[in-house]
Parts: C-alpha cells; structure tokens; sequence
C-alpha cells in the first residue's frame, strides 16, 4: 500500500468534463480543450499507478455524445490514435494493461483498430488496468445484460430462480474485472454532479467526489485531493 494515504481506492471511475468550456474561457476551438484533455489522461494515468490504484476507467464518449457536432466527433474518434502512438510505449514500461468497454463495433474501424492494437501490445502487462469506457452507455449495458440472461432462460441454460444480483454482475461489461468491478470513487470534473448514463448499476456503493476544475487541468494534485477526502469518507454499505 502506498504509505502516502490510510488507504487508496482499488478502482477509480472519472468523468472527464469540461474539456469544451476549457477551450472556450480561452477562445479556442473546443477540439483543443480535447487534445489539452488527453494530456490530463496521461498525467493521472501515471500517479494513478504510482498510487498503486488497480484499476481507472475512463468515461471517453457515451452513446449520447454521437449526437455533438460530426467535425468535433470526427476528432474524437481520432484521438486514440494520437494518445496510444505517443503514449503506448510508456503505458507499456509502468505495466499497465489497456482494456475497453462500449460498444465498439459501432466505433470507425480505424479507431477499433487502434484500440485492438494497444489492448493486444499491453495484454502481458500485470499493473494497473487502464480502461476506457467508449461508446458505453450503462443503460445500454443493463439493457444488454437482461436480454442476454431471458435468452438463457428461453434456451432453457438457467432457470427464473437463477437470476441474482451476482447472475447480472455476471452480464455485465465490467464483469472481466472481477472483485474490482465496481467503481469505490467516482470523479467528475466541472462542477457538474450527475452520473449522466454510466456505470449506473456499479456505483450503488461508489463515493463520489465532484470539483469544479474543468478535465484538462485535473493534475496529480487533485487527484490526491480526491483520494484524501475519500479517505475521510465511512463507507458502511448500508450497515452501521
């Protein structure tokens, strides 16, 4: 453990916000407040792992955000490939894996290339997780999942009785990750305090931490700032 807090989250989920209303306090185009954001993934992307935190999802683009703009969407789709070109052989140095949640096969095929790419070059790597969530939608996700457990109720694979709490967690995207599948912080930027569609059935424990720094200029700092108050925080689970 890192001697640097009592104690740090196994997993951290963050929404990235802001990057829009960064670029535009300085009247700059909003794709420069996206590429500014990239950088802010780096940086808290490795203090994360120096932390010693399992896993970090996060929230790259939502099912919703199909509907901005086609030229800002086009840049977006763009970014993983300039963030994994320069950023890959370090990710590769820390031990740190790259994995993917959302609906990917609605993504442009150079852009799940590149992802399948980084997935494949880091699947040896033991460290920290390093997970996007890209087209993801946590409706979408719930949705999925229950349709998958009445085909296998249909298909006669398990019974009614069957279906649990545990069964759906099962079904789920982030079920790959195990114990760690559900999110112990959850970080949004910009001063908004909503969820807004993700990792809704995840988070029903989750503490949460808003601040009103926009996404790019979210450094190691705040970061730790985030992690000292959920240190502060009692996580009693619905118990006493």
């Amino acid at each position: 453990m890192n001697n640097e807090f009592e104690t740090v989250p196994k997993h951290i989920a963050i929404i990235m916000d802001g990057n829009g209303r960064w670029a535009k306090k300085r009247f700059l185009p909003r794709v420069a407040g996206h590429r500014k954001g990239v950088q802010a993934i780096k940086k808290i992307t490795i203090r994360a792992n120096e932390l010693n935190i399992k896993l970090i999802t996060m929230y790259a683009f939502s099912t919703e955000n199909w509907g901005r703009p086609k030229d800002e969407v086009d840049f977006l789709m763009k970014l993983p490939k300039e963030f994994f070109n320069e950023f890959l052989p370090e990710l590769i140095d820390n031990n740190i894996r790259i994995e993917v949640i959302g609906d990917t096969d609605a993504l442009p095929e150079e852009t799940k290339g590149i992802l399948n790419s980084a997935i494949e070059d880091t699947k040896h790597c033991t460290g920290m997780v390093l997970n996007f969530a890209l087209n993801y939608g946590s409706r979408q996700e719930i949705t999925s999942a229950v349709k998958n457990i009445i085909t296998e109720i249909q298909n006669d694979n398990i019974d009614i009785n069957d279906v649990s709490e545990d069964l759906i967690n099962k079904h789920l995207m982030t079920s790959r990750y195990n114990e760690f599948s559900d999110p112990d912080l959850i970080i949004r930027t910009s001063g908004e305090e909503r969820l807004s569609n993700f990792l809704l059935w995840q988070a029903a424990y989750s503490e949460f931490y808003f601040t009103d720094v926009l996404w790019p200029d979210f450094n190691e700092d705040e970061l730790d700032k985030a992690i000292k108050t959920y240190n502060g925080r009692q996580r009693r689970f619905g118990k006493i």
